[in-house]
């Protein structure tokens, strides 16, 4: 008879999106190194994102996606690749009939654990019916759980004469002021419905789960946590920043979609650069900026004088590949030397990483957020939707580590803000005094997270507990 104990198996079911994949794949490297087996489930066209950087321990698990029964045209598998709320109704719609495919998974490998993403409300009815613990994982934070966790009981938000009248967020251990339009606007007109069906559903099962892993780390948001936990009264393990994990400059080249820039050159122009001096601009897989605003940004930082690196997503400016036409003319050649434009997908952590880097102007997704949070690079916020919001006021009022552009509306474009408010922020973020504060104070928190991941640290500790508590 064999006593050999068997080793413990984690599956993972990340969303299929960019901003989810890539923190998934970070928190299998991290079961796998702590001697874990782990199984992700994607789909075929997903899968190149995760088979790329695969490591000995880690499976890819590929399940058909239903493009014929939801409408979805063949070739479109991610969040990423969809502008039209049309379609993000029928994507969610097609997440939905991944349960049967999920089971024989389940069925296959007989796992240990099931760790699937918010927006598969029916994995915790999958892991019940095979007698293990599902773990949530929402790719956000503690502060913004709380935030929204304070708005649905308290509603302060209906207390305001208008729209654009702040008010207090109750009962948060810092005063956190929002308004109306920075809340999900019109559910209708934003093409939500879906997405808030799915939310709530979410929420519900959720208090069945087992737990929630978070991409976080306790000195980064201490009272978040304690409020999570004590005042929510929910179970959380924060084993992050997950992409610590990645260690190696090819590591970190390697990081979700194949780049639009070879490391070499990426690295080269970056090596040409005084330290602190550059500013990079990027605004995440899924936000779209208008061919408008697109030209503002640029005006904004031709006269900030920075040098700065400006990730453009292809189809960024909601006209496909075919308008090239966004740039003001001549801007390209102008910032010869001074400007690097990268239309595409951005090797974004080994940028970070490089001391050349002053600042980040992010839209406040919350894995460009940590991941300049644990690079100890200030941040020009500027939201776009989803919870950015929410981890704008945790950057610029709670860690002081960042300022705002001044965006005030929800929306899934990009748009608004004019070239001198882009500018003011980013001369505010790299030039005198206060500079110079925010930019101590951000690296502070780059000694705090990679101390919280390394042997003894607080995510490291949290990591082993969980698998501790799974392996029992």
């Amino acid at each position: 008879m064999d006593d050999k104990p068997q080793r413990l198996h984690v599956v993972l079911f990340p969303a299929m999106a960019p901003g989810h994949m890539i923190p998934a794949l970070d928190i299998a490297k991290l079961f796998a190194t702590n001697n874990v087996k782990t199984t992700i489930i994607t789909t075929p066209l997903n899968a190149p994102f995760f088979t790329k950087a695969l490591q000995p321990m880690i499976d890819v698990e590929i399940i058909p996606f239903p493009s014929k029964e939801s409408g979805i045209p063949e070739g479109i598998e991610s969040g990423d690749q969809i502008s039209s709320n049309e379609l993000f109704k029928k994507f969610f719609e097609a997440t939905e009939l991944l349960q049967e495919s999920l089971e024989q998974v389940m069925e296959k490998y007989k796992p240990n654990c099931l760790v699937a993403d918010m927006i598969y409300p029916f994995a915790t009815d999958v892991a019940a019916k095979f007698n293990v613990p599902r773990l949530v994982f929402h790719g956000g934070n503690y502060f913004a759980f709380c935030v929204g966790h304070a708005l649905m009981k308290y509603e302060p938000q209906k207390d305001v004469t208008c729209d654009d009248e702040e008010f207090v967020v109750p009962n948060l251990p810092h005063e956190i002021r929002l308004t109306r339009t920075q809340l999900v606007a019109d559910v209708k007109e934003l093409g939500m419905e879906e997405w808030m069906k799915i939310f709530g559903r979410a929420m519900e099962v959720e208090e069945r789960s087992y737990g929630i892993i978070v991409n976080s780390f306790l000195e980064l948001e201490p009272e978040y946590v304690d409020y999570y936990t004590k005042v929510m009264g929910k179970r959380a393990w924060h084993i992050g920043p997950v992409s610590l994990c990645n260690r190696e400059k090819e590591a970190k080249f390697q990081r979700g979609k194949d780049s639009s820039i070879g490391e070499h050159e990426c690295l080269k122009w970056l090596n040409s650069k005084k330290p602190n001096s550059v500013v990079y601009v990027c605004f995440g897989s899924m936000a779209e900026v208008s061919t408008l605003q697109l030209q503002e940004i640029a005006r904004g930082l031709e006269a900030s004088e920075q040098d700065f690196i400006w990730v453009v997503r292809r189809s960024n400016n909601g006209e496909g590949e075919k308008n090239e036409e966004w740039l003001p003319h001549e801007f390209e050649k102008k910032m010869e030397g001074k400007g690097l434009i990268i239309r595409g997908w951005a090797p974004q952590m080994l940028i970070l990483d490089h001391e050349a880097i002053g600042a980040f102007v992010t839209h406040c997704g919350w894995n460009s957020t940590l991941e300049g949070i644990s690079c100890g690079v200030p941040m020009v916020t500027w939201p776009v939707f989803a919870e950015q919001f929410y981890n704008e006021k945790l950057v610029t009022q709670v860690l002081k580590t960042g300022v705002g552009v001044g965006a005030k509306k929800w929306s899934r474009v990009a748009e608004n803000v004019k070239s001198e408010d882009i500018k003011k922020a980013v001369t505010k973020i790299m030039v005198g005094e206060e500079a110079l504060e925010i930019r101590s104070r951000a690296k502070k928190m780059k000694e705090l997270a990679r101390k919280a991941v390394e042997a003894g640290g607080s995510s490291y500790c949290d990591m082993n507990s969980l698998i501790q508590e799974l392996s029992s």
